[in-house]
């Protein structure tokens, strides 16, 4: 369904001259710097709604179950399954979805991933991990930074890219957020990006900067880049970028480099001070 413009009439005429003249010098003008920062905003934003729906969920979930008088137990966030399903299919650029428990939450099981992926073959299915710590094939999670940095930061994170071996062994960006019942760390919500359907998004606009650059999350990595010498996956080293994002978002500049947080997400643009 396509969408109208305002810019000419039901038969294409031109209406307006002065508006198109406008517009174009609009486009003209307009800083990629700008376009950049828009993009990943929006890319982002849309992961993050899936992120934050599935946190509300989940908090509501807890809560009611508090509200009871018992401890939740692992059966307790089935209760979740059909609205992961539902956002999965709702949101294309996400390929897997849920919530983590963290230690100690659950009355009968050390830890619990409600966590519902797309496979390959467009099937979603649930995410089936040995998560008893004296087994073999246990998997600890939680000294992965999708997990570990909403519980120090108490805010939004973007980890990766990293080859995800838990899900998928696909190069990926995790995106997180806390979940907490009465003040209290219980949990992350958190959805999968694959990299290469991130790097279809973002790095058209990448390419229009006339300087090499870089997308970099609170730890350094690198997110996506059209720099040879930071290539996708690789740490960053110099500015501290967790405070750089911690701060308001203006750009800042530090080591020759100019970074700006890209829109209140958790990635900033990192590219060489003019």
């Amino acid at each position: 369904m396509g969408r109208s413009t305002g810019l000419a009439g039901p038969a294409g005429a031109v209406t307006d001259p002065d508006r198109i003249d406008g517009a174009v010098s609009r486009v003209r003008d307009s800083d990629p710097v700008d376009e950049v920062v828009r993009r990943v905003r929006d890319t982002l934003e849309e992961v993050f709604a899936a992120v934050a729906e599935t946190g509300a969920d989940t908090e509501a979930l807890l809560a009611e179950v508090s509200g009871s008088g018992r401890e939740p137990v692992a059966a307790d966030l089935a209760a979740l399954r059909l609205g992961l399903r539902t956002l999965l299919a709702r949101h294309p650029l996400v390929s897997g979805v849920g919530f983590v428990a963290a230690p100690g939450l659950l009355a009968d099981v050390p830890g619990c991933l409600e966590w519902w992926q797309r496979g390959s073959d467009g099937a979603v299915r649930p995410l089936l991990l040995d998560l008893d710590p004296e087994h073999s094939a246990y998997s600890d999670y939680t000294h992965w930074d999708w997990y570990t940095l909403p519980r120090e930061t108490g805010r939004r994170a973007v980890a990766g890219p990293y080859v995800d071996y838990l899900c998928s062994d696909e190069y990926s960006l995790t995106l997180s957020a806390p979940v907490g019942l009465g003040g209290r760390f219980v949990g992350v919500a958190a959805a999968d990006v694959y990299l290469r359907h991130f790097e279809a998004a973002v790095l058209p606009v990448l390419q229009r900067l006339p300087v090499p650059a870089r997308l970099v999350n609170a730890r350094g990595r690198v997110a996506a880049s059209t720099d040879p010498a930071h290539l996708a996956g690789s740490l960053t080293k110099g500015p501290d970028f967790a405070t750089v994002l911690a701060e308001p978002p203006a750009e800042h500049r530090a080591d020759g480099l100019r970074l700006l947080p890209c829109g209140g997400t958790p990635l900033v643009l990192v590219t060489a001070d003019d």
